[in-house]
């Protein structure tokens, strides 16, 4: 049987970070992986998860099974950290999963399973793995134009274009904020205007949002998530905690199903718990019991959102260094978007040969399309990344 496997397709970002690995270079700067960094370098464990792991090391007193959606209390905090009062609790299904990425598995197999020919569109570009399952579950993808190359924002009259051509039943991926890889987000009037598009065409819309608090604040960053979901028929919502509370290795998220008819909740929560009995039973809890402790304690809720709020600034402060940077040593404002960008990530717009030319000459990583995180940078490493952009003809 083994010998009738092939061989898969390399990840290129973990590629890339074997590479760095291998690097024996003192100065390499690694703005490849998808992992929030402080100016030191470090992925810090924030200090009200820490606070609830100690709580909860002395509160808990069993490690059986929770259930097949995991705990209910997780499913409301975060149902109402994304969504707040836009929706009545009744009308939204929710199952824990194992962190974003197992949420947004789930989501693509319940599409599947509710309807077979249903196809899913997706931004140019979007996160891979977006492909990599959809692929992989043999879902029909079609991309949608997005990111403007020459502007560093969104094409949106080419996005509503090519979802005009979506049909009824076809799902519509969208990045709920922080756009990844780009960076690039639509603003509230576009969000509208996409929303009556879809409602007119009967498409179903499904948000991936996995960066709340990264952008503009933890409210301003959902509130395109809580119109969708308040202003169309049905939503589906992939939501992850690693990046805002930092507990990447804990694989945390959650999937919401939300319905304007309520009626439909008791079958579809039903729907979701069957998914998660045959993917892997029963999810994860250490650390989706962290954040309902977080998120239902006032003092640590505050001070999470305290610690949120100055990593909100600091990549924002790190942008707009690098932006003025380049436009100092470059003497035009051909980079000015990466001040506008939200979240971790912004692609530069570097052809493929200057990105291996920093990676060769300056032992700088970056994916090959350009894109970098923010985060992986402080305040000493940005002059020198925009200085190699430059002189590698960037």
């Amino acid at each position: 049987m083994f010998n009738t496997l092939t061989q898969q397709p390399a990840d290129k970002i973990l590629a890339l970070l074997a590479l760095y690995r291998d690097d024996p270079r003192d100065t390499k700067i690694d703005l490849g992986v998808g992992v929030y960094k402080n100016a030191e370098g470090v992925t810090p464990i924030m200090r009200a998860v820490k606070e609830a792991e100690r709580r909860w090391w002395d509160a808990e007193e069993t490690k059986a099974y929770i259930g097949l959606a995991g705990d209910p209390q997780f499913s409301d905090v975060m149902i109402n950290l994304v969504l707040a009062d836009a929706v009545k609790r009744n009308q939204v299904a929710a199952v824990a999963t194992p962190g974003g990425t197992g949420a947004v598995r789930q989501a693509f197999e319940l599409i599947k399973m509710a309807n077979p020919s249903a196809r899913v569109f997706v931004s140019n570009p979007t996160w891979p793995n977006h492909l990599s399952i959809l692929k992989h579950l043999n879902v029909e993808a079609v991309t949608y134009r997005y990111f403007d190359e020459a502007t560093g924002g969104v094409d949106f009259d080419g996005m509503v274009e090519d979802l005009s051509g979506a049909q009824a039943g076809d799902v519509v991926l969208l990045h709920g904020c922080c756009h990844n890889p780009t960076g690039a987000n639509l603003t509230l009037p576009q969000w509208q205007a996409v929303v009556d598009l879809m409602n007119s065409k009967g498409l179903i819309p499904m948000v991936d949002i996995a960066y709340q608090g990264f952008g503009d604040g933890v409210d301003e960053d959902a509130a395109a998530t809580r119109l969708v979901a308040s202003s169309c028929p049905e939503t589906l919502i992939a939501a992850s905690c690693s990046k805002n509370f930092g507990i990447y290795r804990e694989r945390t998220g959650l999937l919401v199903a939300v319905s304007q008819d309520a009626s439909a909740q008791a079958t579809t929560q039903g729907n979701l718990a069957y998914l998660n009995r045959q993917n892997y039973s029963f999810p994860p809890d250490h650390g989706s019991r962290l954040v309902t402790l977080v998120l239902s304690d006032d003092a640590l809720r505050a001070d999470w959102l305290e610690e949120l709020e100055a990593t909100r600034l600091g990549m924002l402060s790190l942008r707009q260094q690098l932006a003025n940077e380049l436009r100092t040593l470059s003497n035009s404002d051909r980079f000015g978007f990466v001040a506008q960008h939200r979240g971790m990530f912004s692609r530069l717009g570097l052809s493929p040969e200057i990105v291996e030319r920093l990676r060769a000459d300056y032992a700088i990583y970056m994916v090959g399309d350009s894109r970098i995180n923010v985060a992986g940078l402080n305040a000493q490493t940005v002059p020198v990344l925009a200085r190699a952009i430059i002189e590698a003809g960037g």
